[in-house]
């Protein structure tokens, strides 16, 4: 139960770190610009729910992908780490992610292309994202802690949801500076969660090797 305890939280604010749903409401209102209440909603839920459809993939059937491709859960926290490190330390400059940012300047064809791309992928689910949820999947003691995780990230995309359609509201309600804080408190998170991440990968390399 202790480890549960310990664990549910680390996952909510790995999550939440990555996802960093107040720092990219601004990115989401920038993008969808003045678009009625309905075209916001419409934006926000399709791209919270590709991001959910993403992780929940890869949590659930990550290692039969892993095998495919012939990657061990080791090589895959040791390179996470360094992604997630590095999406952190940008964050923490006051910079934009580019993992997770990458094709943010690509023509968008429709307001459906867009939610999908780059909101839903890279913006919400990109890189560093997958490489936290197989972090914690592959650090799950049993399935339970999988749906756990799963379901986490639901109430994460959720609260992203939500701070995406009232996003108007909020960008009159913060100021630049206070986001630009909140921003860097997350890619502080993410930068120690990444070490820890690196750190679990090096150790279960050390465990594969024979005594």
């Amino acid at each position: 139960m202790t480890d549960l305890v310990l664990f549910l939280p680390t996952v909510f604010l790995g999550f939440f770190a990555m996802l960093n749903p107040i720092g990219n409401t601004p990115v989401f209102l920038s993008m969808v610009g003045e678009s009625d209440r309905h075209i916001i909603k419409r934006v926000a839920r399709r791209a919270v729910i590709t991001a959910f459809l993403i992780i929940t993939l890869f949590s659930l059937f990550g290692h039969i992908i892993f095998r495919l491709f012939g990657i061990t859960l080791p090589a895959f926290q040791i390179a996470g780490g360094i992604i997630v490190f590095f999406i952190g330390y940008d964050m923490l400059q006051g910079k934009t992610a580019g993992a997770q940012h990458s094709n943010m300047q690509v023509a968008l064809k429709s307001i459906d292309d867009m939610a999908i791309s780059p909101l839903g992928i890279p913006l919400l689910a990109g890189p560093g994202t997958i490489s936290t949820a197989m972090n914690f999947v592959g650090e799950a003691d049993n399935f339970l802690y999988t749906i756990l995780i799963v379901i986490i990230f639901g109430v994460v995309c959720l609260i992203t949801y939500l701070l995406f359609i009232i996003s108007n509201r909020i960008a009159d309600k913060l100021s630049p500076s206070l986001i630009k804080v909140i921003s860097r408190i997350m890619g502080l998170i993410l930068a120690v969660i990444a070490v820890q991440m690196f750190i679990n990968g090096i150790f279960n390399v050390i465990k594969q090797f024979p005594k």
